[in-house]
């Protein structure tokens, strides 16, 4: 090699090593307290990483497309509750020539959506690390905190329609509903504000065993493609039974949905490919979690957020009073769900030099129509 090109390489790793170490003196530049634990790997630092910032996936929320939100305005107006008045009972009457009409009074009964949920998030920024990151801190964290607020009031509306309460974020520990939100809307329907009509076990299939779960599998074809075995069922047996049970209701067939779990979704994928094709679904991928726009009169939408009990619904047996999953369907006009606040706002924290982020949502639901809502325990076979 030339010296002068010897000379050049020399000098390129000299000053490579120099800048390298200028770049370690910089990271290490600022000390941090003890017990401090903000941002510990010292990210904020615009040397090493990239400005690129790869966001967490994000999973769809689906009740916004799903429950009836006319109420949103009238709560933000008169304060943490409103009065619903249910729609009154017309009686209708033969009538003759000459016969005397009597109108009958309108029923006015009502019962109330409360805003009794709260959920929030905090977190501070140091004025140095704020000073001296290549990313916006507070806009990123405030993002995954809406999200998370988003998420966490998803699962704890299809919870509450599902009849069950979430005893934590995505924990599978899930009790039944016992405390009624208000007054019922249907005075038959028991402490979960459901009707016992409207849901489906192992019971509902073949003569199967009733707090169970219903085992099902995929169509096979042939002789064998209805399940006869106690307690079984295909996926489009379960949800045209489901459809079944809200046309006894008199439930509209325009606005019906359906949620279910991932692995409901794979085996009725299973159950027929034709399924995901664009003639019967909707092209273009998943928007909100819907994947199918009409299956059996349903508009069917995904979501991990439904209850699951013991270790899931991925629980192969005949028959599951344990193991197992949940899905729940209905119409737009079931469920009523209103939200007070949904702000952030920053402070300046009063004991270093930071910034506080905050942000709290408050928001209510309330199951008008219980005879739209039907829901049904499964697990795989």
């Amino acid at each position: 090699m030339h010296p002068s090109r010897v000379s050049l390489c020399i000098s390129i790793v000299s000053f490579a090593s120099v800048v390298l170490n200028a770049i370690r003196r910089y990271t290490m530049a600022f000390s941090t307290a003890a017990g401090y634990g903000n941002l510990p790997n010292g990210n904020f630092s615009p040397v090493i990483y990239s400005k690129q910032v790869q966001l967490a996936f994000r999973k769809a929320s689906v009740v916004e497309a799903i429950t009836n939100s006319d109420y949103f305005g009238e709560i933000a107006q008169m304060g943490d509750s409103v009065k619903i008045i249910k729609e009154p009972e017309i009686t209708v009457k033969s009538y003759a020539r000459g016969t005397t009409i009597t109108p009958q009074d309108l029923d006015d009964e009502d019962f109330s959506l409360t805003i009794d949920k709260a959920n929030y998030f905090a977190f501070k920024v140091d004025d140095i690390e704020e000073a001296h990151s290549h990313v916006n801190f507070s806009s990123l964290a405030s993002d995954r905190a809406a999200y998370r607020l988003s998420d966490q009031f998803d699962q704890d509306v299809l919870g509450y329609m599902s009849g069950y309460k979430q005893s934590a974020l995505h924990g599978n520990a899930n009790t039944a509903n016992t405390t009624t939100n208000g007054s019922v809307a249907v005075s038959t329907a028991g402490t979960d504000e459901l009707l016992s009509s409207m849901k489906l076990d192992g019971s509902d299939f073949n003569a199967g065993t009733g707090g169970q779960s219903v085992a099902l599998l995929p169509r096979t074809g042939g002789a064998t493609a209805t399940p006869s075995t106690a307690g079984e069922a295909n996926p489009l047996q379960l949800i045209a039974r489901m459809a079944r049970k809200l046309d006894q209701q008199n439930v509209d067939t325009t606005g019906r949905w359906l949620v279910v779990d991932p692995v409901f979704m794979e085996i009725l994928r299973d159950e027929d490919s034709r399924l995901q094709n664009a003639d019967f679904g909707e092209s273009g991928g998943i928007r909100n979690g819907l994947v199918v726009n009409n299956l059996h009169g349903f508009q069917v939408h995904v979501s991990n957020n439904l209850p699951t009990f013991g270790t899931g619904p991925a629980t192969n047996a005949a028959s599951n009073a344990s193991n197992y999953g949940l899905i729940v369907g209905g119409h737009s006009s079931a469920v009523a769900t209103a939200e007070q606040i949904n702000k952030t706002e920053s402070y300046r924290d009063p004991d270093s030099f930071a910034d506080i982020v905050r942000g709290m949502h408050l928001y209510g639901r309330k199951i008008l129509r219980p005879e739209a809502l039907v829901n049904a325990l499964y697990n795989l076979r």
